[in-house]
Parts: C-alpha cells; structure tokens; sequence
C-alpha cells in the first residue's frame, strides 16, 4: 500500500498537486505533461514527464523516493576511491541499488596545467555510509556552472539518521599535531587546496596524482601550480618522508600524507623524520544529527521557491535532488540529454523542481554526466538518454536501495 501511495503522490504532484500545491510548471510558461509512473521496490516510484518550451521539447526522468518507509535508504556511491570515477549503472549494479542518479561536479580536466593529471575528484564534500571521505575545495577551485550569491562549494545534500534529507554546509575542521604545536588542516581528500594551505590525504584518497592539489589559487582555477611544496608521510603517528614535490600512488592504511603549498609547505619541511605527529579532521555540518551520506552541488530552491541569481542564460541537459514534506521525500531528477530535446537553465531547474514537489533542491553536475538509472538483481538500467552519446564516468552518485 505504501509503494502504491509513493506512486500516486509522486505523479500527484507532477500534474500540479501534491507539496507544491501550485499550477503545472512555467518554465517559459510550458505546460509539465506526466507518462505512467511505476513502482521499482517498495517506497521507490520510476516516471517520466515532458515540457514543452518555445525552443524546443524538454523530456525529465524522476525517482520519487518516500524515505518514511522503513525499507527505504539512501548513501553516496563512488568507486571505492576519492581520486577515481565509474558510470552510474556500474555504481548501482555493484551495490544493488534500485535507483541512482549523478552527484556532484568533479576536477574534470587541466587543460590549464599541462603535465598536470586530472584526478577525478569530486569538487564538495563527501559522506558515504556516516563516513567522512572528503572536504570542499576553495569556491574559485570548482567546475560547474556560476553559483548563486550566497552559495559556496561546501553545500551538501544530506540524508541523516533519521531518516530525513537536508540541505547543509560541511565546514571542515581540523589540525596538524606535532611537537612544536597544532599546524591548521585546510583540506581532506581534495583536489585542490587553498594558497598557503595543508592538506591530509588518507587511503580513501585512491592512487590519482595530488599534484593537482597545488595549482589554481582559491580565486583563479587556471593560475599557474605554485613553486612552493612540500609532501609528508605520516605512519602510524611518526613521521617517515619528508619531500618537495606531492607524489602519487595510493596511501598506505595506518598512513596519512600531508601536501603543504606556500606557507603550508615552509611549515611542514621543519618536520623530522621519527617526529611523533597526529592528524584531526572532522566535518562540522549547520544541521542537528549526524548525516549519514551528503552529496556537493549548489542549492536552486529554498522554501519551494527558486534563489535568487540563477543563471537565465545557458541551456543544459541537468540533474537535481531535491526534498520535500519535512525531508521525507526525495526527488532525484536527471533530464534526457537525447538528439532533438532542450534542456534547461539553471533557472528553469528550479521552476521545474519546486513544480515537482521539491521544498527544496539541488543542482548536481549536468550536460554529458547527467544519468538516471533503476535497478533489480539483474542490474542497473540507464532511463536517460546521456547526451554524451554513452554514460560518462563520474566520481560519486546518490543511490536508492529498498530492503522490500
């Protein structure tokens, strides 16, 4: 019964009703027009809708997800590795889950470095399964389209504990504890760091370069790598290496290493090797309760209405997760990115989401990673249509599985 009541709500609020409790989308003034809506596992309901804009036919794929069934959970996929990337059905398929969707934007290519490689990493904050994988990246650091006044790369979507999904801000905390005092952290897991800054890499990090970590300023992504590094290894709270070039190759369990740029990197080459050092990093959210996954993006709708600054201009094939009925639902959307079809702008993702129940939403990475997939115990399917031509590999997804 529950499943079914899933269903009828979800595509109850697609023709206009439900928590939105408004008149069918005006993206452009269109009209939102609903195909059926299938259940794919208790508490999980699969549909398709289609607008049509003056410029062009717009055609959406969305996962309504009632997170107040008990059978119903929610985590962060990613291939096992920070620095590392994999299609969505292949994320899905290795964990079982019956829905899935791309998550955040990610450190795609370095163009402006060369020489440099690009690790794939993932640009905001990272929980999977409670655990803390990753801190954001200096806003100037990040791809993705312009963000909205207000926002910054720390901006998550959360499920928590209990059960309900947020919108919240990870700030991370964190210091270097050594024998002539705490050194600040100002980075986990990232691709980048800020200027000056000290970074922790931990085995979760995966093999990728972490040279990258050391180029772009926090203003100017495309700013030259900075000449000043240092890179340290810490095993089992001793310091063992001590160098001036960030390395590559995965971290040792027991290990942590240190990559220092600027003022970071002085400070770190007065380290000795055997010198007893402690690394601390922790994840402080603005939410109450502990959030069991979280997913980097930039909020588009607040308290069902659009933010203000979105941009009106570029058209893109896009994805979005948004909340509704006090964070018991959740909405996964991801546009079909098919030859002959438009997308939206970030604008009219908004309107769209807020139309589809979402109190409020996030825009995820968009265009050629944009991916929506259902699953059972023969797989993972591909609903969409990537507009790439082929499912691109991302470095995290949000996925849905039902115990049911």
């Amino acid at each position: 019964m529950r499943a079914v009541l899933t269903v009828l709500m979800a595509w109850g609020v697609l023709a206009g009703g439900g928590v939105a409790g408004g008149a069918p989308a005006t993206a452009a003034g269109a009209g939102l027009h609903r195909s059926g809506a299938v259940s794919v596992a208790p508490g999980v309901a699969y549909g398709e809708f289609r607008m049509t804009l003056p410029r062009g036919t717009v055609h959406g794929h969305l996962l309504t997800v009632d997170l107040a069934d008990p059978r119903v959970s929610v985590d962060l996929l990613y291939p096992g590795a920070v620095g590392a990337r994999s299609p969505v059905s292949q994320l899905a398929a290795e964990r079982r889950a019956v829905g899935a969707v791309n998550g955040d934007f990610f450190n795609i290519t370095e163009t402006q470095h060369p020489g440099v490689q690009a690790t794939g990493a993932s640009v905001g904050p990272a929980v999977a399964s409670g655990r803390q994988l990753k801190g954001a990246v200096p806003d100037g650091q990040r791809f993705g389209p312009v963000m909205p006044p207000g926002a910054t790369t720390e901006d998550v979507l959360g499920v928590g504990y209990d059960r309900r999904a947020r919108l919240d801000r990870l700030t991370l905390r964190g210091a270097v504890l050594t024998g002539e005092g705490a050194l600040p952290l100002r980075g986990l897991n990232q691709y980048a760091l800020p200027v000056g800054g000290i970074g922790a890499y931990t085995p979760q990090w995966g093999p990728a370069s972490r040279v990258r970590a050391t180029c772009g300023t926090d203003t100017d992504r495309a700013a030259p790598c900075s000449t000043e590094t240092a890179e340290v290894t810490v095993r089992h709270g001793r310091v063992t290496s001590v160098g001036e070039v960030p390395g590559a190759g995965g971290v040792a369990l027991g290990s942590v290493v240190l990559v220092g740029r600027e003022e970071g990197a002085r400070r770190l080459r007065t380290l000795q090797i055997g010198e007893p050092v402690s690394v601390s990093s922790y994840l402080v959210g603005q939410g109450h309760g502990r959030l069991r996954c979280a997913v980097g993006g930039f909020p588009i709708v607040r308290d069902g209405a659009p933010v203000a600054g979105l941009d009106t201009i570029a058209v893109a094939v896009r994805t979005s997760a948004g909340l509704g009925a006090g964070g018991r639902l959740l909405y996964l959307m991801a546009l079909d990115g098919a030859p002959g079809q438009t997308g939206l702008t970030v604008r009219e993702l908004a309107d769209l989401m807020a139309q589809l129940g979402a109190r409020d939403a996030m825009d995820l990475d968009g265009g050629g990673s944009s991916t929506l997939v259902t699953g059972d115990a023969y797989g993972a399917t591909v609903r969409n249509h990537p507009s790439g031509g082929a499912e691109r590999p991302v470095p995290n997804a949000l996925g849905v599985f039902s115990a049911g």
